[in-house]
C-alpha cells in the first residue's frame, strides 16, 4: 500500500469533452494487476484448440510452461520494461525500451521466473535486429508481423499520458513499432489505448464500447484507423460469437476476442474467464482483457483473490504507484 499523502487529493482532468473527471490511482495498479491476472490465467490454456479442454474456473497453473500458479509469461514481463522505462526516463524513450526489452529476452529482466520463458517470433526478431543495428523502431512492418505481441503489453502508455489522449495516441504507434511496424498492430494499440483511458476516467461500458469511441471527438475521423481495426472499433465484437471469435495471434482476433469477454460480462473475473477459455493464444487474449478491465472495474479487481496470487505483485503496484505519480510531476 503506498503512502495515501501522495496520494490525495485527487486530480482533475479534462479528456477533451466537457466532463472532468478524477482518477483513484486504484485504477492504476488495477490496470496493471488485471493484465498480470490474465496473462497467469490463459497460460494454462496456451495453445489449446476450443473444444479439446475442460474450462477453467480458478489460476491453475501449469501450461505448455510448467509454471507456478500466479506466474506469468511473455506479456506481462514486456508491460512491466515498457513500465520501468516511462519511469525511468520520465517518459517516453524507445531507445530505452528495446534495451530493457533486450535484457528480458537475453537475462529475463522482470520475468515472472527469473528467466526466459517465451516470445513470439517478431519480437525476437526485432530485438535481435536492435542489437545488429541500434535501430530503436525495429519492428518489421510486413502485414505477416501484424501480430498481438505490441498490443499486450500497451496499458502503460494509457496509464502515462491520460492527460493527453492524442499524446498517447502518438506514443501508442511509437511504442509498436519497436517491435510490431505494421499498420493494423499500429492501430490496434491505438484504439486500445483510447478505450484504456475513457475507463480510467470511468466511464460508463456502453459510452466506452460505442461505435468509434475515443477521449477526442470524432478522432477517428480525423486520424482514421486501418480497415481491420476500423471494424472492430464499431462494433463487430458485439455481433459475433465463438467460434466467429477466435483468440488468435492475429491481432485484429485477440483484440476482438478480449473486447467481446469484456462486452458480454459484468465483472471482472467473469469476463476473464471468458477470455481465457477461448483457449489457443489465451495468456495474451487474458492479459489484453485485463488492462482495459482493470482499468474499467477498478479498486474490486484488487480486491479478487487472484491478485494477491501474481508473482511479483509488490513491483507490479510500485510501477503503477510511480506511473500515477508520474501523471501528477510528483515523480
Amino acid at each position: 500500500m503506498p503512502d495515501p499523502s501522495l496520494l490525495n487529493p485527487e486530480p482533475s482532468f479534462n479528456i477533451g469533452s466537457t466532463m472532468q473527471t478524477t482518477i483513484p490511482w486504484q485504477r492504476y495498479v488495477a490496470c496493471l494487476v488485471g493484465a498480470a491476472i490474465g496473462d497467469a490465467l490463459g497460460t494454462t490454456l496456451e495453445f489449446q484448440r476450443p473444444g479439446t479442454f475442460e474450462p477453467m474456473s480458478d489460476l491453475l497453473g501449469g501450461g505448455v510452461f510448467n509454471l507456478a500458479i500466479g506466474q506469468w509469461t511473455d506479456d506481462t514481463a514486456m508491460l512491466l520494461c515498457l513500465a520501468e522505462s516511462l519511469i525511468e526516463c520520465q517518459g517516453f524513450d524507445a531507445l530505452d525500451q528495446l534495451q530493457r526489452y533486450r535484457r528480458w529476452l537475453k537475462t529475463g529482466h522482470l520475468s515472472s521466473t527469473g528467466g526466459y520463458i517465451d516470445s513470439g517470433r517478431t519480437i525476437r526478431e526485432a530485438i535481435n535486429y536492435f542489437i545488429q543495428t541500434g535501430d530503436a523502431f525495429a519492428g518489421d512492418q510486413d502485414r505477416w508481423s501484424a501480430g498481438n505481441g505490441s498490443l499486450m503489453r500497451i496499458a502503460p502508455i494509457a496509464l502515462a499520458y491520460v492527460n493527453n489522449p492524442q499524446q498517447a495516441d502518438v506514443y501508442a504507434a511509437a511504442s509498436s513499432r519497436t517491435t510490431h511496424g505494421n499498420q493494423i498492430a499500429i492501430d490496434a494499440c491505438r484504439y486500445y489505448v483510447g478505450l484504456i483511458i475513457g475507463a480510467l476516467h470511468g466511464l460508463p461500458k456502453a459510452q466506452l464500447l460505442a461505435s468509434n469511441y475515443h477521449p477526442i471527438p470524432d478522432y477517428w475521423q480525423q486520424h482514421p484507423l486501418s480497415p481491420e481495426i476500423a471494424e472492430i472499433a464499431s462494433g463487430s465484437f458485439k455481433q459475433r460469437q465463438p467460434p466467429e471469435i477466435e483468440a488468435l495471434g492475429y491481432v485484429p482476433r485477440t483484440l476482438e476476442a478480449a473486447l467481446w469477454a469484456f462486452y458480454h460480462s459484468n465483472s471482472f473475473e467473469t469476463g476473464c474467464l471468458l477470455a481465457v477459455n477461448l483457449g489457443n493464444d489465451a495468456d495474451t487474449t487474458g492479459a489484453i482483457y485485463g488492462q482495459l478491465a482493470g482499468a474499467y472495474y477498478g479498486e474490486t479487481t484488487l480486491s479478487l483473490p487472484w491478485a494477491n496470487k501474481i508473482a511479483l505483485k509488490q513491483t507490479i503496484w510500485k510501477f503503477a504507484i510511480k506511473l500515477y505519480l508520474l501523471t501528477r510531476g510528483q515523480v
